[in-house]
């Protein structure tokens, strides 16, 4: 009896490692954080669209981001929204609003609000907290995901992180440390919604998915699409960019 209670103890200890695999879990995301947003820098224009039983909705949008403290997303279409701004500076966020012409500051507790109507939330735009410096990442298998042989990693966050999410779990390919797929849970670990990754393609000399679907948990007759048009890596971006001045002339 001493030697299994012994066992069991050393069997808890050991799948509670962050790298029983011989990996180290967070290695693992901040490889895959740099390889979507880049090591310095990144550029993008999407296409979102949101998906409701009874209508679709498309927005076209451009992101810039730098580092962990700048980030700033433009909507280009449509006609009705074009213009519109966010931005993230240090722990400040704001949306300029040009219909109106109004600067709105974002408060913390908006960050778990859909983005525009979509499955996504403001903080997966604007990027508020960090995968790699919010949590705590523990390594918890291996499985396959859309014919890829994936590291499954559990993100748990910290206590004083300014984080919406209670626990993320992410699949990422060990080839080339692409998140295939990601499940949010809430703070009493119920499952919010879970993003899939799709259709892997070469996009300023690195792979990364270009069509991502976000589908909430509780109603599995809606989702987001986002399509992925064009994606730089590491340019050049002034800290200056990232501005209140900046979000109202952007193009």
């Amino acid at each position: 009896m001493k030697n299994v209670k012994i066992l069991t103890v050393f069997m808890v200890s050991l799948l509670s490692s962050p790298n029983i695999f011989g990996q180290d879990a967070t290695d693992i995301i901040r490889k895959a954080d740099a390889k979507w947003n880049g090591e310095e820098s990144s550029q993008s224009h999407m296409t979102m669209t949101i998906v409701r039983p009874s209508w679709e909705r498309t927005i076209e949008f451009k992101s810039w981001a730098k580092g962990s403290d700048n980030a700033l997303t433009l909507i280009v279409a449509p006609a009705k929204e074009k213009g519109q701004a966010f931005l993230k500076k240090g722990t400040e966020m704001w949306n300029w609003m040009p219909t109106i012409s109004r600067m709105i500051k974002l408060p913390p507790s908006m960050m778990a609000d859909g983005w525009m109507g979509s499955d996504y939330t403001n903080d997966d735009i604007l990027k508020e907290s960090s995968i790699v410096v919010d949590f705590d990442h523990m390594l918890k298998g291996t499985e396959e995901v859309d014919g890829h042989s994936c590291w499954r990693i559990e993100l748990v966050p910290h206590e004083d992180a300014a984080v919406v999410w209670g626990k993320i779990v992410k699949w990422i390919t060990k080839d080339g440390y692409i998140q295939m797929k990601s499940e949010y849970y809430d703070e009493d670990e119920y499952l919010v919604k879970t993003e899939f990754s799709y259709d892997v393609k070469s996009m300023d000399g690195r792979e990364i998915p270009t069509r991502i679907e976000i589908v909430p948990a509780d109603k599995s007759s809606q989702k987001t699409v986002v399509v992925v048009n064009s994606m730089e890596f590491n340019i050049p971006i002034n800290d200056s960019f990232f501005s209140q001045q900046n979000m109202k002339r952007v193009r």
